[in-house]
């Protein structure tokens, strides 16, 4: 008997259906901190129908744009989950570019180059992450004394 759409995952499922193995899973989960499935007493994961739709996201950005967990981590910083999707574009089941429309289930799965960000737009990023955390910094210097 098949699961409903709604339905949680237990991590074998959830694996499957992303398509990678399980730890994998637990290799993201321990790398990103946006991937937070449900865990019940004695650890045992569940994943909801958005985490499937991340873990998705996140299988574009790594394995099909060969992005690195660095990267994707800063990514998840500085856009968090939304941008992360949207960044995949529609072959995740994320949002994608504006207007565009939802990739099939069935349909293949190709990442267009226009969605992945210009590099000059994530070193903008970066330095300005860098800037933030030095007037934090500044302010909790300010506070402590």
């Amino acid at each position: 008997m098949a699961k409903g759409p709604d339905a949680f995952r237990t991590i074998s499922e959830a694996a499957e259906e992303v398509g990678v193995a399980p730890h994998v899973l637990r290799f993201w989960e321990s790398r990103l901190s946006v991937i937070r499935p449900m865990k019940r007493a004695g650890g045992r994961r569940f994943y909801r129908p958005q985490d499937i739709k991340l873990l998705r996201a996140l299988k574009v950005l790594l394995h099909e744009q060969d992005r690195s967990i660095r990267e994707v981590q800063a990514l998840s910083r500085g856009a968090g989950v939304r941008g992360l999707l949207a960044l995949a574009g529609p072959a995740s089941g994320g949002e994608g570019p504006p207007g565009a429309a939802h990739a099939e289930a069935d349909a293949p799965r190709v990442v267009s180059a226009s969605v992945s960000p210009p590099a000059e737009g994530l070193d903008r990023l970066l330095a300005a992450r860098e800037d933030l955390l030095a007037i934090k910094r500044r302010l909790d210097a300010l506070l402590s004394s």
